[in-house]
This record gives structure tokens, C-alpha cells and sequence, in this order.
């Protein structure tokens, strides 16, 4: 024998369902939008770190590094013996609010051009 269902038992369940699920789906959501803003920042951090890093080993300004690294990036270039390394880092702002957000960073090391070597 089947039990007959009374309709409207269950009125209102899928709205509680919604209202406990979509601020979960919302931090997910925007942990997720921050670890690909984040992966986007420290490659432009890379790249401007790379090149930071061959300017300053063939001796020449490194403005090229500042026009690559994202907005609000601090670069530092450190002469070694035949080394030059450069470090980038960068902040990390949660979905462009005032939160406290990270830093990233990236580096780069390029051997020292010898003096008086032709310029291709």
C-alpha cells in the first residue's frame, strides 16, 4: 500500500536550499576569480622580472621591466659577482576591495654580459 503525500509539506524547502547555499557558492566563487587574478599577476611579475634582469646584465636601464609589471609592482635589481637578479612583487587585492589581500612575487637571474662584448 502507497501512502498518499499532502501537498505542501515540503513549501518553502527549496528556498531555504537557496539561502544556506548561495553565499557558500559566492566565496567559492570569488576564491576562485582571486587564484586566477593572482596566477595572471605573478606571470606579468615573471616576465617583468626576466627582463629586469637582462637589462640590468647588459648594463643598460631597465624601463621595459616597468612597463610589464602590474600596476602597483615593486622592482628590485641586485648585482651579484656574474650575476644579476631581479624580484618583482606585486599585490593581490580580493575582487578589488578593500580586504587584505596578498603579494606576489617572482624572480629572475641573468648572467653579466662581459665588457666591451658586441651588441647584436
Amino acid at each position: 500500500m502507497r501512502r498518499r503525500r499532502w501537498p505542501g509539506r515540503d513549501r518553502g524547502s527549496f528556498t531555504a536550499e537557496l539561502a544556506a547555499g548561495l553565499p557558500a557558492l559566492m566565496v567559492l566563487l570569488s576564491a576562485g576569480i582571486t587564484a586566477v587574478t593572482a596566477v595572471a599577476t605573478r606571470m606579468q611579475c615573471l616576465d617583468a622580472a626576466r627582463e629586469a634582469a637582462l637589462s640590468a646584465a647588459r648594463g643598460e636601464p631597465s624601463t621595459a621591466a616597468g612597463r610589464l609589471a602590474p600596476e602597483g609592482a615593486a622592482i628590485r635589481v641586485s648585482e651579484g659577482g656574474e650575476t644579476v637578479t631581479a624580484e618583482v612583487s606585486a599585490p593581490v587585492r580580493i575582487l578589488g576591495s578593500d580586504l587584505p589581500g596578498m603579494t606576489v612575487r617572482a624572480s629572475a637571474s641573468a648572467a653579466r654580459e662581459p665588457e666591451g662584448a658586441p651588441v647584436p
